[in-house]
C-alpha cells in the first residue's frame, strides 16, 4: 500500500469575480498547503488552478499518515511526590489521575527547576483521509472574500453559488460534505464546448481531461496563452499590443478557452484623445489596444473570446458594433466640451463641493492658484503660469468627458487647455498635477506642474487635518497617505529643496481665519515625516538612523534624505559604536545640568590635562573642515571627518574627570563637551544610534 497519494480539491461554481480570481486561487492553494503543514503531512509539488467556474489545488505525494510524536507532560517536583512515610502525596496522586495512570507509572525528568514527575505521551499523527474534510473547510473559511452570498434555501455561504465539489485522495473521493454538497470525482468542462460530466479516475488526470473539454484550468497557463495570442494578432498588423498586467489578469479571469480576435474601429475616432478611447476599450469592453512604432493609437483592438466560433467574423463584428457607440459618445463629449473654454467653466465649480466644511472646488482652485504661485516663486519658475494652471486645474471636472470617463481628469484638461491656446506650461500642468497617481508612477516633468501638484496636495492635507479628520487605520477617504508620499517624492526625487514647514504654513494661510484648528501645520508636518520614516524603513535603513536626524527637527525633505543616508553610512564605520556611546554619555552629563546653565566658549588656557588638550585641538581642526562640508550639504564627508575623533574622545573619558571640585575647570570641561556635542548635532544626534549589532 502506498504511503503517499495525490490530492485534488476542486470547487465548481458559477462565474467567479474576474478581478479577484487570481487572489482567490492563490489563497485557496495557500490554505490547503498550510492545512497540510499544520498537521505535519508532508507533500511534493503543488499546482493551483483558477478559471471562471472553478478553484482547484493539486498536491502531489501527500503523506497519508503523519508521524507520531512524543509529548512530555511535567508534574509536581519529585521531592514533593512522597511524604515522610514514603506514601504518595496528594499532588502526585492528582497528577497521575489526570494522566490516567497509576503513580508507579510516572517517571522523573531533570529540568532547570530540578527533578519533576513526568509522563511521556504518544500523540498519534494525523491521518490525511480523516482530516481532509476539516482541512478543506478551514481553507474555504479563510479565503479573502469581502462579501459572501447564499443561494436557494441553503445557509451555506460562498462568493458564488457552488454546484460541485471534487475531493480526491488517490482514488478515494468520499470525504463527506463541503459547502452542503457531497464530495465526488466528477467535474465539468467548458459551459458551451463540453457536454456532460467528466469522471476523474486519478487526480493527476485533472488538467489533461479539462483541456480535452476546452478548459485551460491553470490561471498562469491561460494568462500566458492570452499574451501570446494577443502578440501574434498584433504582429499580423505590424503593430504593438499594449498589454496592461491588470487587464491581462482580469481577462484571464473571464475565459476558460481563450481565443484572440482582432477588430477595427473607424479612423475618425482617432481625433478623440487617445486616453479616452483606451479607457473605453479597457474598462468597458476589456479590449487590448494597439499602437504603432511611434506609440500612436491605431484603429484596431484585440478581444479575447471564451468560445472557438465556427464563424469568428460574426464575433468580431459583434464586438465592433458594441464598441462603436462608446467611441461615438467619447467623440461627442470631446467636440461638445471644446465649444467652451476652461476659463468659462471655473464659475461652475461653485456647484461642486470639495468638502462641506472647506467649501467648493471653486474655493479650492483659488487657494491652489495662490499657493502654486508662491511655490513657483520659491522654485524660481514662472509665477504667472503656475497661478494660471492652479486656477484652471480643476476646471475639467465639469466637462462631459470627465463626467463619463473619471480617469480622464487632468488629461482632458490638458487637451482643452491646448485647444484654448493656453501656454504649454499651463497645459502640461493640467495633466501632470496628478502625477504620481500611484507608487512608482512618474513625477511632474516641469516646475510649473510640480508647483501645482504640490499646492493641490498641501491644500488638501492641511484642510482635512485642520477640520479634525486625519486618516485612521482603516479610513483614508481623501487619500492623504498617498498625497503625503507624492509630496515627499516630488521634493526629494526632483531635488527641490523646499522647507515643508514653510510650505504648510503658507497652505494654512490660504484658508479663512478660524477654518482650521490651531497647530494644523505642525500636525501635518509630523504626519508626513512619519511617512518619510516608513519610506526609509522600506530601504532597510534602521529607524534609529531617522530618529538621529529627526532630533534636530529638520523640515526640508531633500536635506533630511541626505542626512539620513550620511548617518546610515556613518553607522557602518568601525568608529561609530564608540562615538555613539560617547555622545550618549555626553548627553547624559549635560542633561543633568541646571536648565539655566550658561555654556560658553572653551578657554584653551584652562585645559590642564593632555587628553583634553588633544581633544580640543582636534575639535578645532575638524570644526573648520566640517563647516566646509556642511555648507555644501556634504554630510557623509562631514561625519567621516568627525569619525577621527574616536581616539581623542576615548582618551578624554579614560583620563579626565569632568566633575572635578575646581568649578572653573569643571565649567571649562563641560563647555568642551557641549562643543563636541554641537559638532555632531550639525548633522544628527548620533547618540540615538544603535550600532555594532
Amino acid at each position: 500500500m502506498s504511503s503517499t497519494e495525490t490530492l485534488l480539491v476542486e470547487l465548481g461554481t458559477e462565474e467567479l469575480p474576474p478581478r479577484s480570481l487570481k487572489t482567490l486561487g492563490l489563497a485557496f492553494r495557500d490554505g490547503i498547503v498550510a492545512g497540510l503543514g499544520q498537521r505535519q503531512l508532508e507533500h511534493g509539488e503543488v499546482e493551483w488552478f483558477a478559471s471562471p467556474r472553478r478553484l482547484a489545488v493539486l498536491v502531489h505525494d501527500v503523506t497519508l499518515q503523519a508521524p507520531d510524536r512524543q509529548q512530555e507532560v511535567q508534574g509536581p517536583p519529585a521531592d514533593k511526590a512522597r511524604d515522610e512515610s514514603g506514601a504518595w502525596t496528594p499532588a502526585a496522586l492528582g497528577f497521575a489521575r489526570k494522566q490516567g495512570l497509576e503513580p508507579e507509572a510516572l517517571s522523573i525528568v531533570d529540568t532547570p527547576k530540578g527533578p519533576r514527575l513526568c509522563v511521556q505521551n504518544t500523540i498519534r499523527g494525523a491521518s490525511a483521509r480523516d482530516c481532509l474534510n476539516d482541512l478543506i473547510h478551514d481553507s474555504i473559511r479563510d479565503l479573502p472574500i469581502a462579501k459572501r452570498m447564499r443561494w436557494g434555501a441553503s445557509r451555506v455561504e460562498f462568493v458564488r453559488p457552488v454546484h460541485w465539489v471534487v475531493a480526491m485522495l488517490g482514488t478515494d473521493w468520499n470525504h463527506g460534505e463541503i459547502l452542503g454538497l457531497p464530495t465526488g470525482n466528477i467535474t465539468r468542462g467548458h459551459r458551451f464546448h463540453s457536454a456532460g460530466d467528466i469522471t476523474l479516475k486519478r487526480p493527476e488526470d485533472y488538467p489533461g481531461l479539462l483541456a480535452e473539454a476546452r478548459v485551460i484550468a491553470s490561471f498562469e497557463e491561460r494568462r500566458a496563452m492570452i499574451r501570446e495570442q494577443v502578440e501574434v494578432e498584433a504582429s499580423a498588423l505590424q503593430a504593438t499590443a499594449v498589454i496592461d498586467p491588470d487587464l491581462l489578469d482580469e481577462v484571464t479571469g473571464l475565459v476558460e478557452w481563450p481565443v484572440a480576435l482582432t477588430g477595427n474601429f473607424e479612423e475618425r475616432f482617432l481625433a478623440v484623445p487617445a486616453e479616452a478611447l483606451v479607457s473605453s476599450m479597457k474598462e468597458h469592453q476589456k479590449y487590448f489596444h494597439l499602437v504603432d512604432g511611434e506609440g500612436r493609437l491605431l484603429p484596431h483592438f484585440i478581444t479575447i473570446s471564451n468560445i472557438e466560433s465556427k464563424d469568428p467574423i460574426q464575433v468580431i463584428r459583434g464586438n465592433e458594433r458594441v464598441i462603436r457607440p462608446r467611441l461615438s459618445d467619447a467623440a461627442f463629449f470631446f467636440e461638445t466640451d471644446k465649444k467652451r473654454s476652461l476659463h468659462s467653466r471655473i464659475d461652475g465649480l461653485r456647484n461642486i463641493v470639495f468638502q462641506q466644511q472647506l467649501g467648493t472646488v471653486y474655493d479650492k482652485s483659488r487657494r491652489v492658484s495662490a499657493l502654486a504661485g508662491r511655490l513657483a516663486e520659491m522654485l524660481g519658475t514662472d509665477v504667472a503660469a503656475a497661478e494660471r494652471a492652479g486656477l484652471l486645474c480643476k476646471a475639467d471636472l465639469g466637462t462631459e468627458m470627465v463626467l463619463e470617463f473619471a480617469d480622464m481628469q487632468g488629461i482632458a484638461g490638458a487637451y482643452y487647455a491646448r485647444h484654448d491656446g493656453e501656454p504649454d506650461g499651463v497645459a502640461d500642468a493640467m495633466e501632470q498635477q496628478y502625477w504620481p497617481r500611484f507608487a512608482g508612477d512618474r513625477l511632474p516633468e516641469g516646475l510649473t506642474a510640480a508647483a501645482v501638484g504640490l499646492a493641490d496636495r498641501l491644500d488638501t492635507l492641511v484642510g482635512i487635518f485642520g477640520i479634525g479628520q486625519p486618516p485612521t487605520g482603516s479610513r483614508d477617504p481623501f487619500a492623504l497617505r498617498r498625497a503625503s508620499l507624492a509630496v515627499l517624492r516630488i521634493l526629494v526625487e526632483k531635488s527641490l529643496d523646499l522647507d515643508l514647514r514653510d510650505c504648510l504654513a503658507r497652505a494654512v494661510a490660504g484658508y479663512a481665519s478660524g477654518t482650521l484648528a490651531a497647530g494644523t501645520a505642525d500636525q501635518v508636518l509630523d504626519y508626513m515625516l512619519e511617512r518619510f520614516r516608513a519610506w526609509f524603513e522600506e530601504e532597510s535603513i534602521p529607524v534609529e538612523v531617522f530618529r538621529a536626524v529627526s532630533a534636530n527637527s529638520p523640515s526640508r525633505p531633500l536635506d533630511i534624505q541626505r542626512r539620513v543616508y550620511a548617518v546610515h553610512a556613518f553607522s557602518q564605520l568601525p568608529e561609530a559604536s564608540a562615538l555613539a556611546a560617547a555622545n550618549k554619555r555626553v548627553g547624559n552629563i549635560l542633561d543633568k545640568l541646571d536648565p539655566d546653565f550658561d555654556f560658553g566658549p572653551v578657554d584653551r588656557q584652562r585645559l590642564a590635562d593632555p587628553a583634553e588638550q588633544a581633544l580640543a585641538e582636534r575639535m578645532a581642526d575638524l570644526a573648520q573642515i566640517s563647516s566646509g562640508h556642511l555648507q555644501r550639504g556634504a554630510y557623509t564627508e562631514a561625519l567621516s571627518s568627525l569619525a577621527t575623533l574616536q581616539a581623542p574622545v576615548d582618551a578624554f573619558f579614560d583620563q579626565v574627570m569632568v566633575n572635578t571640585e575646581d568649578d572653573a575647570l569643571r565649567r571649562n570641561r563641560l563647555n568642551l563637551l557641549y562643543a563636541l556635542r554641537q559638532l555632531f548635532l550639525e548633522v544628527a544626534d548620533i547618540s540615538q544610534l544603535v550600532v555594532g549589532r
